[in-house]
């Protein structure tokens, strides 16, 4: 018998029947979501927007695009967005759709005044939005703008990260990035700056759904 066969064999013999532990569930419990969602991300000094329905939310986004004055806007097409016919919605501005327009994405990242996305999940406790990467999701899209301007829905609130990637059972994904206000960083002397890795401004619109 070789060295290794004997390890392996000793390997063995000290095997013990494991017991695995009860599924996960949450201790968090917050009577209104969509409260603590908005008080929590306001702290972390992002901004929220509550529109009463879809159509409201859409009003509500051409307000925020006018009000910044914006040029051109790179928009995931993703879900609530996905189907919507951003450049006849608003005729105003300059549309670059992840996955669908023409060109270098990048590029044109470096000059847009806002990024447009959706969200995979809303997180109450932390006010947190999960946003993924893959096709016709660019990360430039919400990483490169001065402005991350995010569309979410109610129905994808839920208490806390665990919660929901115990809800998702292993679901595979891409890159995914929780957003939790706009981009912060702090020097040696703890200044807190804003923005410089990142968006400046990180903008909900939450609507019921």
């Amino acid at each position: 018998m070789s060295a290794r066969d004997q390890i392996l064999n000793q390997l063995r013999s000290n095997e013990r029947p494991a017991e695995h532990p009860e599924p996960w569930r949450s201790r968090r419990n917050f009577p209104d979501l969509a409260e603590r969602f908005t008080q929590t991300l306001t702290a972390g000094k992002g901004e929220v927007i509550r529109a009463a329905n879809f159509e409201a939310a859409l009003n509500e986004i051409d307000t925020i695009l006018h009000e910044l004055q914006a040029k051109r806007v790179v928009v995931n097409d993703t879900a609530p967005l996905d189907g919507l016919d951003v450049g006849k919605q608003w005729p105003d501005f300059e549309w670059f759709v992840a996955g669908k327009s023409e060109g270098d994405i990048k590029s044109f990242c470096a000059g847009a005044d806002v990024g447009l996305s959706g969200a995979d999940a809303a997180l109450a406790e932390t006010g947190s939005v999960v946003v993924s990467s893959g096709p016709g999701k660019s990360r430039l899209a919400t990483l490169l703008p001065p402005v991350h301007l995010a569309i979410v829905p109610t129905s994808i609130l839920t208490s806390d990260i665990l919660t929901w990637t115990a809800a998702r059972q292993g679901q595979p994904g891409a890159n995914r990035v929780l957003v939790s206000g706009p981009s912060k960083t702090a020097d040696i002397e703890q200044v807190l700056a804003i923005g410089v890795h990142g968006p400046k401004r990180f903008i909900v619109v939450l609507y019921d759904d």
